[in-house]
């Protein structure tokens, strides 16, 4: 018998990719509602006679109320599953993209960023959640960044067809389309999405209550890798392409406005492209996950240090290279879960997965509110120069740091709790040499 024979015929199945293509409906929809403001930036300016600080604040309070509430998601979804949630969450969403599509003051469309904001704190963890029920372990690194990958499709559809429709139609307009796909994506997840195949038994629920089965989650090394994980690979990326990389782009660096949809959208590109190999790298090497973070964070900080110091406006060459090197890090985020993953029991996913999700979300708040007041404390806008946008976008170089020692401390700690199991990471000289031991062998042996 095969292993492929021995797996359970759920696993894997059709109905388990029906169940996968539901999900990347749903969170697919959530980014491009959560990105519309990005490209939609510098019409709000205009749209509600408001400075860049002002319209800022819209998205870092989407983002705070985001954060505010994963760990209330994350024990929701352990108790009440992924159907529910995430049914519950595009509809939320939904409701918050109606009020952004009739307001005509910040004291209206502020609260509708917060709405939007509530329900887009339940699709991703929900979406997540769905896939070790339908597929096999080996296989959740890869499905999980194709998860990714259509959060990098929303992303697209914000910055080419929202955008025209913004600009060619009108403020309501785009909105009310917006609206309409979370509320549809909303009645597919109701309709034809189930939590697990037929006849699985649901988690065991432990004896401990919710708040001790989220401390557990929340104080254990894995998880908290996982959040250092997310914080340092996410934050850049999301600034950039919800709030200030369109307005960088074609105020600070002089790019126009069809270039700058176009760099916007080489994230989500480049992100398709480097996703499903970085999972194909993560099911292979999963004792060098870490390291792969660290290359992927590297990615996206060495073009923004060539940026920033650049004299003049940069290349678009090099405007290339930084969306490409941002482009990386949603997918290297996503490394962030499968640290969750594996260092925590099935009941406890949903708690261990809001962590995770809460450090990248809670750096892009403080990232995209510092740059607003910076540009607001440097000059008077809507028109920014080149070295007040750069000396705004700064501000992201500290968090960055904090990040990576973060990385290091938890990776620490979480290695000695697997060396405790009985699983020691070696050092990098003996694993190439077992690697390229591997291989020889692999080559000298005869071939049948």
């Amino acid at each position: 018998m095969t292993a492929r024979a021995d797996r359970p015929s759920h696993l894997g199945g059709v109905r388990a990719w029906v169940t996968f293509g539901l999900g990347v409906v749903g969170y697919g929809t959530a980014v491009l509602g959560r990105t519309t403001l990005g490209v939609a930036g510098l019409s709000a300016v205009e749209h509600f006679h408001a400075r860049a600080s002002i319209i800022a604040t819209f998205v870092v309070l989407q983002l705070l109320v985001y954060a505010a509430m994963q760990i209330p998601a994350g024990v929701l979804l352990d108790r009440y599953g992924s159907r529910r949630m995430l049914t519950l969450g595009l509809a939320t969403m939904g409701i918050g993209q109606i009020v952004m599509a009739f307001a005509d003051s910040v004291t209206i469309a502020i609260p509708g960023r917060m709405i939007l904001g509530a329900g887009d704190a339940f699709v991703f963890s929900s979406v997540i959640r769905l896939l070790p029920s339908w597929f096999p372990p080996r296989r959740v690194p890869i499905v999980t960044q194709f998860v990714g990958l259509s959060g990098q499709l929303g992303q697209i559809v914000s910055a080419l067809p929202f955008a025209w429709l913004l600009d060619a139609r009108g403020w309501r307009t785009a909105f009310l389309a917006v609206t309409l796909s979370a509320l549809a994506a909303a009645a597919l997840s109701w309709t034809f999405l189930r939590d697990r195949p037929p006849g699985i038994p649901a988690p065991v629920r432990p004896a401990v209550g919710m708040r001790a089965n989220l401390r557990a989650a929340a104080r254990h090394p894995g998880t908290l890798l996982g959040m250092w994980t997310h914080w340092t690979t996410c934050f850049a990326p999301m600034v950039f392409g919800m709030m200030w990389g369109f307005p960088y782009l074609t105020q600070g660096e002089g790019v126009s406005k069809p270039t700058a949809s176009l760099l916007i959208g080489l994230l989500a590109v480049v992100g398709a492209i480097v996703g499903p190999m970085l999972g194909v790298l993560v099911q292979r090497h999963p004792l060098r996950r870490s390291n792969l973070v660290l290359a992927m964070v590297a990615a996206g900080l060495v073009p923004w240090l060539l940026v920033l110091l650049w004299p003049g406006p940069a290349p678009l060459w090099l405007l290339v290279a930084l969306c490409a090197g941002l482009a990386v890090g949603g997918p290297g985020s996503a490394i962030g879960f499968d640290f969750a993953r594996t260092f925590n029991p099935g009941h406890r996913l949903g708690a261990a997965n809001a962590v995770v999700n809460l450090g990248g979300f809670t750096a892009c708040v403080i990232a995209t509110q510092l740059i607003g007041l910076v540009l607001d404390a440097a000059g008077d806008g809507p028109d920014y120069t080149l070295g007040q946008f750069r000396l705004a976008m700064a501000v992201q170089l500290p968090l960055y740091a904090v990040g990576i020692v973060g990385m290091y401390l938890t990776r620490g700690r979480a290695r000695r709790v697997l060396a405790a199991q009985g699983q020691v990471v070696p050092p990098w000289r003996e694993a190439l040499r077992r690697e390229w031991r591997a291989r020889t062998r692999g080559l000298n042996r005869p071939r049948v």
